[in-house]
């Protein structure tokens, strides 16, 4: 995702479920080990696209810039979960406005689920939990 979408955030609050006001802009990437029950769970193989419901303004070069990623031969086939972050608030759009303007239908290369959440109050941070479970595999 676009800087300030909450990639940081939600790294955090899936693997800790703390949330954190005080963010500072990330250089390169994070890696964390995420547990639920029994499972250890690498989602090294998954792709997720945050981006910000709440900033209209950055979504057209939000969709470019998922569609470009998209379009790089060694990402192929791989499941996409695309996270509406910031649905907290005021002028959030919807998961069917934010799978609209994202143009999240014309691809049909990959599974692509869409989730509306807030990483700061953990609106839905269960469901993206459970489906990362779900998804995840080794790639031999």
């Amino acid at each position: 995702g676009l800087q300030n979408a909450g990639k940081t955030s939600l790294v955090n609050v899936v693997a800790t479920g703390g949330y954190s006001e005080d963010m500072i802009p990330t250089v390169g990437f994070n890696m964390r080990k995420v547990t639920k029950g029994n499972d250890d769970t690498a989602v090294q193989f998954l792709l997720f696209y945050v981006v910000d419901a709440a900033d209209p303004d950055n979504l057209s070069i939000s969709r470019s810039e998922l569609h470009d990623l998209l379009s790089k031969s060694s990402l192929s086939g791989i499941p996409l979960l695309v996270l509406g972050n910031k649905i907290d608030k005021p002028g959030a759009l919807t998961k069917q406005a934010l799978t609209d303007e994202m143009g999240l239908k014309s691809i049909t290369d990959r599974e692509v689920c869409c989730f509306m959440i807030s990483c700061k109050n953990s609106t839905n941070i269960d469901s993206v939990i459970d489906w990362l479970v779900k998804h995840s595999k080794s790639k031999s």
